[in-house]
């Protein structure tokens, strides 16, 4: 569930802040730390709401991101509660780790760790430090780790997985994460202006639609 509303920034300490004009207790039915994706104007960006009391929470904007924003003026703010812990990240859609014009092929040492290598892909990095951001080892990442990665290293993203089933006739957009299905598990790799990056296969020139489950676009 999204929720839309239009409010100010007001100053803070650390950056900037968004008091959430309803409370959050009774409208989104959680309580205690509240993780969740926000956008801001046409920024994106992970956090965790700042508890008030008796249900008010407050959003908050890192000096980074409100450098695009003015205090006291009105955006457009939309957001949803995620599923596991935010970590605080010094990145944001509109300023991303990288932007994406080529793709480096990360190989994993062994198999059960795809999904970590596909972030190492997109992000730029190596398959540690995805590791160490996504907090899980072998056979333990899943789209909602990949999306909440993504979201940490402020690259952009649909919020919907297009699920095909292998269906013929398929035409991926320039950049994407696809998901294969392989036994009990899932197989995930990196989709790139016409080529797959296959952390067990290295490149593959012709990818073939009819192996993959589905895929979820990255925005370049």
């Amino acid at each position: 569930m999204k929720y839309s509303f239009i409010s100010a920034i007001d100053k803070s300490e650390n950056g900037g802040i968004i008091k959430i004009p309803f409370n959050v207790w009774e409208i989104c039915k959680k309580e205690g730390d509240v993780p969740v994706k926000v956008k801001l104007g046409e920024s994106v960006f992970v956090c965790n709401l700042i508890p008030e009391g008796n249900g008010v929470y407050s959003i908050p904007v890192s000096a980074e991101t409100l450098k695009s924003f003015k205090i006291g003026e009105e955006y457009p703010i939309t957001f949803r509660v995620t599923q596991s812990s935010a970590q605080e990240s010094p990145y944001s859609t509109s300023n991303p780790i990288r932007k994406i014009d080529g793709i480096d092929v990360v190989i994993q040492p062994h198999d059960g760790l795809c999904g970590q290598s596909c972030v190492a892909m997109l992000a730029g990095i190596t398959l540690e430090d995805a590791i160490n951001v996504m907090h899980c080892g072998e056979w333990q990442a899943t789209m909602d780790k990949i999306i909440n990665a993504l979201n940490y290293f402020g690259i952009d993203h649909s919020e919907e997985i297009i699920y095909t089933n292998g269906r013929e006739g398929v035409t991926l957009p320039k950049c994407c994460v696809i998901l294969e299905k392989m036994g009990r598990y899932s197989h995930y790799l990196v989709y790139f202006d016409g080529v797959g990056y296959d952390s067990n296969l290295g490149r593959i020139e012709h990818y073939d639609i009819t192996k993959m489950k589905g895929y979820m676009e990255v925005y370049v």
